[in-house]
């Protein structure tokens, strides 16, 4: 293993490519499962660092495979490359050139950083132990998602551990943050279609008001929650689209809501979709509607090996200091690298990359996103940290 003050040098100088990479990376971003150009610009990177490739891999992800000089463990570090369908609207020279996609959630910046680790441990193969996988995964902003598709395509055959780091604009720039077990919530969507019988708005008795029974619903949905789950389990249930009628003085025939469920263990997570199809079901045949219910079921949720999440706790300590560090709270928002994790112990990390000075202010998701861009180099530097304290105490009796 290198010293800390070669890494950190190393790093710093890599800096300024991680800029380059991800300002283009901003400006020519392409959605879940169709990142043909992104994965064929990843590759030639990797090929120009003298990096093994393997691309196609789950669709359009790649893996880059360094081996070190000395025996050693597996160890797999993932970055996500897929932007999302919203329109650009901050006003910098590295705006997105596509109409309608961003990179709204970090994902240029995940892989600009995961590029400078290959590029420092493709130059210092004499001091790595064992295999570095590094992994540039597709589609992580819809399900299905990349994930599982990497992995049945061999991503963590033979992998000892993996590591990911998500760059968080709502944790301030110097800031780092996970925690053991549950981390990220699984994500679950609905669609509930309510057939009634349309009519007259001023002739009730003789239609089957579909918003009426769509209102029941919403309501009812509530109490899942509040009276069904544990207390100490958290859970959401959200109501989030509600679409009927046309006109004042027409009783709507049909009704569609969509929603989300969030939970932390699946125990909870059958519970409440048990508990929302009886309800939804029971409802609407109370008053005499038809009804198609749809659960999508989304990614699991994200739970951090404990003995992984404590050298996160350790390595950042010594790496950033005490007060950089945060045990963070359990987070409502999913992500697939919850795959990972179902297959090899590993933690999935937080950096702040939020800064008022810079503008990176606006939420993930939103049209103004915009990062702190020096976590890049901090979230490669924990990456890195992580892998070599895994690789100096792993024993390969």
């Amino acid at each position: 293993m290198q010293s800390e003050n070669h890494i950190d040098l190393a790093l710093e100088q890599l800096y300024p490519n991680m800029i380059r990479w991800r300002r283009h990376l901003h400006q020519y971003p392409e959605l879940s499962f169709h990142e043909r150009v992104t994965a064929s610009w990843i590759a030639e990177r990797l090929t120009e660092m003298g990096c093994a490739v393997r691309t196609g891999v789950g669709g359009h992800g790649l893996i880059a495979v360094i081996k070190g000089d000395k025996p050693g463990p597996v160890i797999a570090l993932r970055a996500d490359i897929d932007a999302l369908p919203i329109q650009d609207e901050k006003s910098c020279d590295y705006a997105s050139k596509v109409p309608n996609v961003m990179h709204a959630c970090g994902h240029d910046a995940h892989t600009a950083a995961l590029l400078a680790v290959a590029s420092y441990y493709s130059s210092n193969r004499a001091a790595v132990s064992g295999e570095r996988r590094l992994l540039f995964q597709p589609a992580e902003e819809v399900t299905p998602g990349g994930a599982l598709p990497m992995i049945k395509d061999g991503a963590l055959d033979g992998a000892d551990v993996v590591y990911g780091v998500h760059l968080w604009t709502p944790l301030d720039y110097g800031l780092v943050a996970s925690k053991p077990g549950p981390f990220m919530a699984a994500a679950d969507e609905f669609v509930i279609d309510i057939t009634g019988c349309g009519g007259h708005g001023g002739l009730p008795h003789q239609a089957i008001d579909a918003i009426l029974i769509g209102s029941h619903l919403v309501q009812a949905a509530q109490s899942i929650v509040s009276r069904n789950v544990n207390p100490l389990h958290p859970a959401v249930v959200t109501i989030g689209s509600f679409q009927a009628g046309s006109t004042n003085n027409v009783i709507a025939e049909r009704c569609r809501l969509k929603g989300t469920v969030r939970s932390f263990d699946e125990q909870t997570r059958r519970m409440i979709h048990e508990r929302l199809e009886m309800l939804v079901k029971h409802t609407c045949a109370m008053h005499g509607a038809e009804v198609h219910y749809d659960m999508r079921i989304g990614y699991p949720p994200v739970v951090n090996d404990k003995p992984e999440a404590e050298r996160f706790f350790e390595v950042s300590r010594s790496l950033f200091g005490e007060q950089a560090v945060i045990h963070s709270e359990a987070i409502t928002v999913a992500e697939d690298f919850s795959y990972y994790l179902q297959q090899v112990p590993g933690c999935f990390m937080f950096v702040g990359a939020g800064n008022e000075e810079c503008g990176a202010v606006f939420s993930h998701h939103h049209a103004k996103f915009d990062i702190d861009e020096r976590a890049m180099l901090r979230s490669a530097r924990l990456l890195i940290g992580m892998a070599e304290d895994f690789s100096s105490k792993f024993s390969l009796a």
